[in-house]
């Protein structure tokens, strides 16, 4: 852990121990903008932690996705700050005390500023902190493809081109219809054709017959005509 690991320890201790919690100082840490949510990158973040106790100096921690304990800034009660290495100021922050309100400034929020942050106070050997304020940024979710729907155009819906079968699947389709055709009205039509003959045929021979019927004369007395012999002469 970075920073002073005396302090860290101290804090770690708070937050497993709640029976060193203090019950009679209140510190609570938010954003100085109330609209922000999630800071942005290269934002100059401003958080600040308001206390009922202005003789007290406060310690600034922040806290890292992994849990790690960072310490940040040491400001007394006479607006002197100690950051870390013992240094009197920051290139990444600033620090600054208004009566019972301490501010933290992120100079250019980046991605290694992210976490909870937490002010302390350490009073009469009693550790108080605050609740923890997230400043992370927001997550980003990637959608998922979607299928484009049909476009509409003068009432016409347009269909998926996917969807549409290729112009050689429907000449071969055409061509299977035309052969199936064939097959279907040939044998049909050669039928007709061969009825309509046997019906000509047909009518030939009655007609033949009915004239060889209508050859032979029937008498008029349904005797056989007799044709009269010459009469006989007596000697």
């Amino acid at each position: 852990m970075a920073g002073s690991p005396a302090l860290l320890l101290l804090l770690a201790l708070g937050l497993c121990c709640p029976g060193i919690h203090g019950r009679k100082y209140e510190m609570r840490v938010s954003f100085h903008d109330a609209s922000t949510t999630h800071p942005r990158l290269g934002q100059r973040l401003e958080l600040k932690c308001q206390t009922n106790k202005e003789d007290s100096g406060i310690f600034w921690i922040r806290q890292n996705k992994d849990g790690t304990l960072h310490f940040i800034v040491f400001m007394s009660s006479l607006s002197r700050t100690t950051f870390k290495g013992n240094e009197r100021t920051s290139t990444r922050f600033e620090a600054r005390k208004d009566r019972s309100i301490y501010w933290l400034v992120v100079k250019s929020f980046t991605p290694q500023d992210e976490g909870n942050y937490f002010c302390l106070m350490n009073s009469n050997q009693v550790l108080y902190f605050s609740p923890g304020q997230p400043a992370f940024f927001p997550v980003t979710t990637v959608a998922a493809p979607t299928t484009p729907r049909p476009t509409t155009q003068h009432g016409i819906t347009k269909k998926d081109p996917c969807l549409k079968t290729p112009d050689r699947e429907t000449s071969n389709e055409k061509e299977l219809n035309f052969f199936c055709d064939i097959f279907i009205w040939v044998p049909l039509t050669g039928a007709c054709l061969l009825l309509l003959i046997i019906l000509v045929v047909t009518i030939m021979l009655c007609q033949k017959t009915r004239r060889r019927r209508c050859r032979c004369k029937r008498p008029v007395n349904g005797k056989p005509n007799v044709k009269p012999g010459m009469p006989s002469r007596h000697v």
